[in-house]
């Protein structure tokens, strides 16, 4: 298990970090679009792939049926919040690494919300918060009010100095720029895409984070959601919608981000994508 220890001070409306441990984190995020369905898959990948710690969005599970014992078997214990049909988030921690999940929250103190979409716990030294953002629908619908309205409850809540440094995950459901786009013509006001969003993203990052994603050179046209309809994952149509945003504390730790397609290539797949980042932690 991994230990380690840390000092917080406040500084500017945030916490500062001084941070010692004795070992890295392997961090991934994945909405995966129904737990049940994609149950099989989600074994494979983590046999495949020891992460750390792996944020699940859209469980679309009622917690008696969440499936804690097959992953238990794998070595994970879980924190989780669903519902059925419907959203619905998990943290799966490896047990021999990063220990249980403690000090787990659900929901946003600031918003009560009966979906079930934000998840936080400790893990490893860091706060990760765990997050399946709104649709939105279209832009000026009611369900395109409720996100914004969402997304600044978020942000009030994360503004709040922290005793641990943060790590920020989820389905975001917003392209941020437009090189997260496939085609930004087409999307240019669009949800998911719309110039508000993107100031709600734009002002997390004003928080402290940085997208690890692009701590790195990346290869162009990178993406992490394509819809199932008109051979989009086929014709590399997507967008880059899952992130995993750090504190900038942590910006130096980050030894890389990337996207994993091959779960998308899979027979019965989400339409999304494994989003993982190496944290090298180790002073």
């Amino acid at each position: 298990m991994a230990h380690c220890t840390f000092h917080a001070r406040a500084r500017s409306g945030f916490i500062g970090w001084r941070i010692r441990y004795d070992r890295g984190m392997k961090l991934a995020t994945w909405n995966v679009n129904s737990l049940k369905v994609r149950l099989p898959h989600v074994i494979h990948w983590l046999r495949e792939n020891a992460v750390d710690v792996l944020c699940l969005q859209e469980t679309k599970l009622r917690d008696e049926h969440f499936p804690h014992s097959a992953l238990a078997a794998l070595g994970y214990e879980s924190a989780f919040a669903g519902q059925p049909t419907y959203n619905g988030v998990a943290i799966l921690a490896r047990r021999d690494t990063v220990g249980a999940p403690s000090a787990v929250a659900v929901g946003n103190p600031l918003f009560p919300d009966e979906q079930k979409r934000l998840i936080s716990a400790d893990l490893g030294g860091l706060r990760v918060v765990n997050a399946y953002f709104p649709n939105g629908q279209a832009v000026g619908s009611d369900k395109y009010d409720y996100k914004l309205r969402w997304i600044d409850a978020l942000a009030d809540w994360l503004a709040v100095p922290a005793a641990l440094p943060v790590v920020l995950v989820g389905d975001f459901n917003i392209a941020p720029e437009d090189r997260d786009v496939h085609d930004p013509k087409a999307w240019e006001g669009q949800v998911l895409c719309s110039a508000a969003e993107r100031e709600r993203f734009a002002r997390l990052i004003g928080l402290g984070f940085v997208d690890a994603f692009r701590l790195f050179e990346q290869p162009p046209k990178t993406y992490s959601w394509w819809d199932y309809r008109q051979l989009s994952f086929r014709r590399n149509a997507g967008l880059r919608i899952d992130h995993i945003l750090v504190h900038r504390a942590l910006a130096a730790s980050v030894r890389g981000c990337r996207i994993d397609r091959e779960p998308r290539k899979r027979e019965q797949p989400s339409d999304h994508a494994p989003v993982i980042a190496e944290i090298d932690l180790v002073a």
